[in-house]
């Protein structure tokens, strides 16, 4: 029997061979070999009773799946525009200089590879890198210097210098949610106090919303999926921070485990759920061993498994499953399809989660910090939490600050603060922009600057990131059309193409070769992209494109040719090659274009 049948066969003894966890047995693979083998391909498939082409577009939908071998030493530079800013693509080609690498190729000797990965979560500690999964922040020439000799020397992560992978909190400033942690089991000592009926209406009362961005109510969200017809229902925790620009998640998980816990676990009582997931982001991956002895502690004490404190019937686990590297899986029912073992492909609406969600059942998803503001509601009361914020958006903001100012982390605020009193709170300087929410969201310019963040006025999913004025804007535009049309599903033709579209016709602004004319056609693109792409993806990814061109017009009339029209296809270039094989070159072998 061959090494790999051995560790297929161990795999698989330990789980139920279950079609939902072709996902997490390939990333078990993909951890322990540095990529799929063939011959567990086909054990998979076996075993799985998946057909071999379904595994295989599962491995190429996830980027942090591969079947070619990345070596021992599997290096991913975070490649969000705060992380650019900060000198990533200088050590990126320092690092790769130094071990002989070509970025995205794997080294001849097969020892170390090296690449570019989307946002990684660590925005405020960059520039980040991930190494074999684990996370490496405040990277300079020094530190690269180091990682050299390392991996040249063949030394295991394990004994890599502790400092490296040290992944500060970072909280600048505390409110409702981080002025204390909760004592352990309160949240569900409420729980069996006010019942499902009481609890739901303490937080109706207290105005909570999804804090993932969308900003449905969550008493009403929960009530949905309670009192809709189904065998079994599920509660999920969306931990899949994707969103460049945000790790406020990354903080709760950290260091908030028991209160997120806390919150599924009475949200399981609400609804009569008996199991829950946590679906983690793979770039978190190396918070997975402290989460899963939080759940072990929580199982040990009675807070979890079955007879909850006493409560007979009150029965309820969760697991954690990891992501794979794909942004598309933040979506709700995205995140549904991969938690089921397939490819994230988001699903048509309706039906909704709450009613047909996982394994078509009633499924309540949502954000972590959505749970944890459940959770408190539940023990200091909807009073408590509706005191601070706004009518419309009542209690507090977590906010990921990155980018031009001198004090970057993680700021807690009532809704209803102004844009500007973050700006001087977190040491902002003569800040051009703010982009509140990520590429997804809006482009804040200076006379904006009094505006609230609050659904009503300016919302966010938490990403806050600064501009200042010495900064091109259109490298910023640049990188968020790179990373959507990077993270597609490819599902639909608006978005799939229409993203390459605007790609092209960004290049060609920036390159000084764009007229009035490609600036309408980048706008017709996008509104046709928000109306019509199958997913949120499509609907907001143009957004930022969108945005500058209104608001900071500047920056691309300044580069305009002066002419009408230009197209993107040098026809004339294109039959060089005929030219030359029939000996011409004279004015009516060429086209000319008018100017």
């Amino acid at each position: 029997m061959s090494d790999i049948n051995r560790f297929i066969n161990n795999l698989l003894s330990n789980t139920e061979e279950s079609p939902d966890l072709l996902l997490q047995h390939l990333c078990s693979i993909q951890n322990h070999y540095s990529h799929i083998p063939e011959e567990a391909l086909q054990l998979l498939s076996e075993h799985l009773k998946i057909p071999r082409t379904e595994i295989v577009s599962m491995i190429y939908f996830y980027a942090f799946l591969h079947m070619r071998d990345r070596g021992h030493y599997d290096i991913r530079f975070s490649d969000n525009i705060t992380d650019r800013m900060l000198g990533n693509l200088s050590l990126l080609e320092s690092l790769c200089k130094k071990l002989g690498v070509t970025p995205g190729e794997p080294r001849k000797d097969g020892k170390v590879s090296v690449d570019l990965t989307s946002c990684t979560g660590i925005c405020d500690q960059g520039p980040a890198a991930l190494v074999n999964g684990m996370a490496v922040s405040r990277l300079d020439h020094d530190r690269i210097h180091r990682m050299v000799g390392l991996i040249e020397a063949g030394i295991p992560i394990a004994r890599w210098p502790k400092k490296f992978f040290v992944i500060e909190d970072n909280i600048r400033r505390r409110d409702k949610l981080l002025d204390d942690v909760i004592k352990r089991g309160s949240a569900i000592e409420a729980f069996a106090v006010k019942g499902s009926e009481g609890l739901l209406g303490e937080l109706d009362k207290s105005g909570l919303r999804g804090r993932g961005g969308a900003g449905f109510k969550t008493a009403t969200k929960w009530r949905f999926c309670r009192n809709a017809p189904g065998r079994e229902r599920y509660v999920i925790c969306n931990a899949d921070e994707g969103e460049p620009g945000t790790f406020k998640d990354r903080i709760l998980l950290n260091s908030y485990a028991n209160v997120i816990f806390e919150g599924m676990t009475m949200c399981a009582g609400i609804i009569g759920a008996k199991r829950g997931f946590l679906y983690l982001r793979g770039e978190y991956l190396y918070l997975r061993p402290a989460l899963e002895k939080t759940l072990k502690e929580r199982r040990n004490a009675g807070l979890l498994g079955t007879n909850i404190l006493g409560c007979e019937g009150y029965d309820f686990d969760i697991d954690i499953h990891v992501g794979a590297g794909a942004y598309i899986c933040g979506e709700e029912s995205a995140l549904i399809e991969s938690l089921e073992g397939k490819r994230g492909i988001p699903r048509n609406r309706p039906p909704f989660p709450v009613t047909c969600g996982y394994k078509d059942q009633p499924s309540v998803v949502n954000n972590v910090e959505t749970f944890v503001a459940a959770a408190r509601i539940a023990i200091f009361g909807a009073d408590w939490f509706n005191s601070a914020g706004t009518e419309q958006s009542s209690g507090t903001k977590l906010l990921s600050i990155s980018g031009d100012c001198k004090r970057p982390g993680i700021y807690e605020y009532p809704y209803g603060v102004s844009i500007r009193e973050i700006l001087e709170d977190c040491g902002a300087e003569e800040t051009q922009a703010v982009q509140v929410s990520g590429p997804a969201g809006a482009t804040i310019p200076p006379q904006e600057f009094y505006r609230a963040i609050a659904f009503e006025d300016v919302p966010t999913g938490g990403s806050f990131m600064i501009f200042n004025q010495q900064r091109n804007l259109l490298e910023m535009v640049q990188n968020f059309n790179r990373f959507f049309c990077d993270e597609s599903c490819g599902f639909c033709t608006p978005c799939r193409v229409g993203g390459r579209l605007m790609q092209d016709l960004l290049n060609k602004v920036i390159v000084g070769h764009a007229t009035a004319y490609d600036l309408n056609e980048m706008k017709k693109i996008g509104h046709l992209m928000k109306k019509t792409s199958h997913c949120g993806l499509g609907v907001t990814a143009p957004n930022s494109i969108l945005d500058t061109m209104e608001k900071f017009r500047g920056i691309y009339s300044k580069r305009l040719l002066n002419r009408s029209y230009e197209p993107a296809f040098d026809l004339d270039a294109a039959l060089e090659v005929s030219r030359h094989i029939t000996g011409r070159d004279d004015e009516g072998a060429h086209i000319r274009y008018e100017r």
